[in-house]
């Protein structure tokens, strides 16, 4: 593969595929593992149904979250899925912040491995 708009692009969509599409097995494995352990950990814990504002009521904890969660590339679609038929009590759970904050950080790791992947293909890192 040698157009960097792809590289990209499949590394955003499939976090750590980039590192993967170019042979980089350790670093994209480990990319994977922990964005994905962190993805499902978020999900259980009830992240995907936060926040459970609107953005008027918190603008910037709204665009922060929205920001993480499209980091996530196929991740988000599955999150916002989930969190279109929300659980009852789900801002009641114990877990509910700790939820959201994983799936923000899930996505901005994404964006670092979409940059890494990048840089690699342009040479700029080995």
């Amino acid at each position: 593969m040698d157009n960097t708009f792809i590289i990209g692009l499949i590394s955003w969509i499939f976090p750590g595929g980039g590192h993967l599409l170019q042979k980089r097995w350790k670093r994209g494995a480990l990319i994977v593992f922990i964005f994905w352990t962190m993805f499902v950990i978020a999900i259980f814990s009830g992240g995907a149904h936060y926040p459970g504002f609107t953005f008027g009521e918190g603008a910037l904890l709204y665009l922060l979250n929205i920001f993480g969660r499209l980091g996530s590339g196929l991740g988000a679609v599955i999150s916002y899925l989930i969190a279109m038929s929300p659980p009852p009590n789900v801002a009641a759970w114990a877990t509910f912040e700790y939820g959201g904050r994983f799936l923000e950080v899930a996505g901005l790791l994404n964006y670092l491995a979409v940059m890494d992947a990048v840089d690699i293909h342009l040479g700029r890192k080995k």
